[in-house]
């Protein structure tokens, strides 16, 4: 179960075979040795494990059937399920919480549950589910929220004092990074469902209180899928959406299957990111310019994911047009601040960086780095690595390797385990040789980020 998993912030289980390793107390070796075991052609070498968990290498059918056996799991499930999917990954995360005010409560009572503990580095719920909890979402009315008699009175003042602890929590994360800050903003989350749970309120108050719960929620995942615990996040997530919906915050919903998108995205599922992104700027009408921008652009890198640059260019036009219409007097919640002008062209550098048009992905990353403000250190970190690529395509790996050293400090300033997995892609694809001292150099300063 993941509640019985290692929880040290440093062990993350990065991989299925990761999570059965954890769960015997097996080494890489005894992984290999007991599939030799069963398996006369199989050479017991724990490089063979290492890389099936970290390279994506997968094992020969011979190999996958002989570990099978030795896990009681039956032939047929290897045959019908592909590599990974097959191997049992931990608990599933629940997903049939009911669109209802109680529903949500549900939800986010699970999340706090599990989701700390989880440390699983890998996506749990994919394909038609995750797809499902975007359609219901996008499709379900929220129901009017009652009045709640449990225990003593939340009045409106309290409420309010809560909100005022979400700019400080941002702050944190974005300035310390998603490992953390996540513990921190667990917390509160558990004081707001602790509060919703057992105490009394009116339908309005009620109404702000899922609101909170559904952004710390969407703060924890963000904080969780940082650090790299992307199963974590999904739970947060997932119950984040629910108490959105409970609190009929179309908005707040959107912003948080924007997240989901992302996290698609990084994992290289870029269908289902854009049916997350899809129902994100379809199920969020009549909002103000900057969220419709914010909407348009991650639909737009959906669909630069899978290389329809047609489909792209039309959104990132309405983005702009939208973006040109902000003012500072919009009517719009505090999270909608990190999408600036910076973020803006960072999103339009990566749409073109996705299609291969490098020069005009370096030209927005060039603006994105002239104006991003001093203090989003993270951010600047992943536009220098977004850029370095741009260079690597160009062709000009000196510039390209600058700009990777360049991040390499901006990275140990603010942490991020989803940076330092971009650092690392980006070094990889300069065209240098081992022996070459620019990568000697690079690779030396890499290792100060423990990569």
């Amino acid at each position: 179960m993941a509640s019985q998993l290692p929880a040290s912030d440093r062990d993350r289980l990065i991989h299925p075979l990761s999570v059965v390793r954890a769960a015997r107390g097996w080494t890489y070796q005894d992984v290999v040795s007991a599939i030799a075991k069963h398996s006369r052609n199989m050479a017991a070498r724990r490089e063979k494990a290492w890389r099936w968990e970290h390279w994506g290498v997968v094992p020969d059918l011979e190999s996958q059937l002989a570990l099978a056996a030795v896990l009681d799991i039956p032939q047929e499930r290897v045959r019908e399920a592909p590599w990974p999917q097959w191997l049992p990954a931990g608990d599933p995360i629940q997903t049939s919480f009911g669109w209802t005010q109680s529903g949500g409560l549900q939800a986010l009572v699970n999340a706090l549950e599990y989701a700390h503990v989880d440390r699983r580095a890998f996506m749990k719920i994919t394909g038609v589910p995750l797809a499902g909890i975007a359609e219901a979402w996008l499709t379900i009315e929220p129901r009017e929220l009652v009045a709640v008699l449990r225990g003593g009175q939340v009045t409106a003042d309290l409420v309010e004092r809560l909100e005022e602890g979400l700019p400080r929590l941002r702050f944190l994360e974005a300035t310390r990074g998603g490992d953390q800050a996540r513990t921190l903003i667990h917390a509160e989350l558990g004081m707001v469902v602790d509060v919703l749970d057992r105490s009394t309120y009116t339908a309005v108050v009620g109404q702000r209180l899922y609101a909170l719960a559904a952004e710390l929620g969407r703060m924890a995942g963000w904080a969780s899928f940082d650090a790299g615990l992307h199963a974590a996040a999904q739970r947060y997530w997932l119950a984040a959406l629910h108490a959105a919906h409970a609190a009929a915050d179309r908005l707040l919903g959107a912003n948080i299957l924007k997240s989901m998108s992302l996290q698609c995205y990084d994992f290289g599922r870029p269908r289902e990111a854009l049916e997350l992104a899809r129902s994100a700027h379809e199920g969020a009408k009549g909002v103000t310019p900057r969220a419709a921008a914010m909407l348009a652009l991650r639909e737009a890198r959906a669909h630069a994911a899978i290389g329809d640059s047609r489909a792209c260019e039309r959104l990132l036009k309405q983005a702009d047009v939208e973006f040109d219409r902000i003012t500072s007097t919009d009517p719009e919640p505090a999270y909608l601040g990190y999408f600036d002008e910076s973020e803006f062209n960072a999103q339009v550098g990566t749409c073109f960086l996705d299609l291969g048009r490098s020069k005009e992905a370096d030209r927005y990353f060039s603006r994105t780095l002239r104006l991003v403000p001093a203090t989003k250190v993270r951010d600047r970190a992943t536009y220098v690595i977004r850029r370095a690529s741009a260079q690597t395509q160009l062709g000009d790996a000196d510039h390209a390797a600058s700009l990777v050293a360049e991040a390499i400090p901006l990275i140990r300033e603010a942490p991020s385990e989803r940076n330092m997995r971009r650092v690392v892609r980006a070094r990889q694809r300069l065209p240098f040789t081992k022996a070459d001292p620019r990568a000697r150099a690079l690779d030396d300063q890499l290792a100060t980020l423990g990569v």
